[in-house]
């Protein structure tokens, strides 16, 4: 009787210990599944604010520098024979190891091979390397470019197709290249390549520099790739001109903080 009755005792010992991992199992799943809906709920709220941002982005345009067409910038021809030595060397893209680094160097070459168009120096080192920073990245997205090379317009159907092949962290890489790249040309020569800008131009890169800065202070918390980005952009928020004057001014006076962007994105 006494074998019995400790047999029910062990049977019912297992019954409440399965009944007990039982409820434990359950409270961990409700607590995962509410933590995955926090999650869903703040990356739909990151999304949605990154969408707004590229909507900025593409709504400003591009600097007008680097415009074709009428708008563009025009040089003499004395101007074009004196040709500019700052440029990014077409081979430093053999330089770059990650991902993110190649993103970055396929849109600063992007807006060289512009500037060097402009002086009528040869770009077939810069399509070659262009050409290969592509082909690395292997990105589907750029099949709705109708030219590789003009990468760093970040137009809002690059956005799209980049959100659409889980790339997005990817299009605030070449965003923020392209305007690092963009300022340091600018900052070489603020009487030439401002000479086609106005003051909504010139409140327009105030603007951009806002906008992209918050993208990559928002991203950084969770990717770390972009983390260099927003260190290395944050010390250009000394840029806030709302004029062409004030642009040329505090172009020169940032001239160090851009010259550290660049390095970094660049290096």
């Amino acid at each position: 009787m006494k074998k019995l009755s400790f047999l029910a005792i062990a049977c019912a010992a297992v019954i409440f210990a399965a009944c007990g991992n039982k409820q434990k199992a359950e409270n961990a799943s409700e607590a995962e599944s509410e933590k995955s809906f926090e999650q869903e709920q703040i990356e739909a709220s990151i999304k949605m604010h990154m969408d707004s941002i590229a909507a900025e982005i593409t709504r400003l345009g591009q600097f007008p520098f680097l415009a074709e067409g009428e708008n563009g910038l025009t040089l003499t021809k004395e101007e074009k024979q004196v040709k500019p030595d700052y440029l990014l060397d077409a081979t430093a893209a053999d330089q770059t190891a990650t991902l993110a680094e190649k993103y970055r160097m396929l849109s600063a070459l992007s807006v060289d091979k512009k500037v060097a168009a402009l002086y009528e120096m040869p770009t077939a080192d810069y399509e070659k390397a262009i050409a290969k920073l592509a082909a690395d990245v292997n990105d589907p997205s750029f099949k709705v470019l109708d030219d590789a090379s003009n990468i760093f317009e970040t137009s809002q159907t690059l956005y799209d197709a980049m959100e659409e092949n889980g790339r997005i962290n990817y299009f605030w890489q070449l965003a923020s290249a392209a305007l690092v790249e963009q300022l340091y040309v600018m900052s070489q020569n603020t009487d030439k390549f401002l000479g086609v800008f106005d003051d909504q131009a010139a409140t327009n890169v105030t603007f951009r520099i806002i906008v992209i800065l918050d993208a990559v202070n928002r991203l950084a918390q969770y990717d770390p790739e972009t983390q260099p980005l927003a260190e290395a952009l944050a010390p250009l928020e000394v840029l806030d001109a709302t004029s062409v004057d004030q642009l040329k001014t505090q172009l020169v006076t940032a001239q160090k903080d851009i010259n550290n962007a660049r390095t970094v994105l660049f290096k």
